[in-house]
């Protein structure tokens, strides 16, 4: 009977051992999917909060009477000259295949980065506050991109306005609101 015990002790102690065994043995691999699961989730944030920011960026520029397509063409090639060089800022303010396409991928790549870093920042800060995070991230976005970066790119300088500001903030509020609750760790 004490022999009985004995072993069924074990038995038990053993298999929650290897159960437990089991389970450390996925908590990485866990741990890693919902890494990916919040990386993928923060760049579409920023994706989708950079797309809304540009429409809204667009619909300011008309309210406000800017000349609509040259200034989008002006900013277009101000994004370019990023990857291009002060070169591609020579050419007038007209449409251009490469120059939109070039800077549509530079304008997206920065949108991913900046919101994989906000989402990592978002995740230690109070969720119920996020849309005011995102406009205080926006607005230092906006500081740091036309104000910080032009110490490198001094052709942003001319972009320095009210309208892309609130661009900056929407952005911000955007990007708070897009990244799903269920993708913040810890929620």
């Amino acid at each position: 009977s004490f022999s009985l015990y004995l072993w069924t002790w074990w038995r038990l102690c053993w298999r929650k051992t290897r159960q437990e065994a089991a389970r450390r043995r996925r908590e990485p691999e866990r741990r890693a999917v919902e890494s990916v699961t919040n990386r993928r989730a923060a760049a579409l944030a920023g994706v989708v909060a950079g797309l809304i920011a540009t429409v809204f960026q667009l619909g300011l520029w008309a309210a406000a009477a800017v000349p609509l397509p040259q200034t989008l063409y002006r900013d277009a090639r101000l994004t370019v000259a990023i990857v291009l060089g002060s070169a591609a800022l020579t050419p007038p303010d007209s449409f251009d295949w490469t120059v939109m396409v070039v800077a549509s991928a530079v304008h997206f790549a920065l949108s991913i980065v900046y919101g994989l870093v906000f989402c990592t920042l978002l995740a230690r800060l109070s969720p119920r506050r996020s849309g005011l995070w995102g406009a205080l991230f926006g607005l230092l976005l906006f500081f740091l991109n036309l104000y910080g970066m032009t110490a490198f790119f001094p052709w942003f300088a001319v972009a320095r306005d009210w309208i892309t500001a609130a661009a900056h903030v929407v952005f911000g509020v955007t990007l708070a609101l897009a990244y799903p609750l269920p993708a913040r760790p810890g929620r």
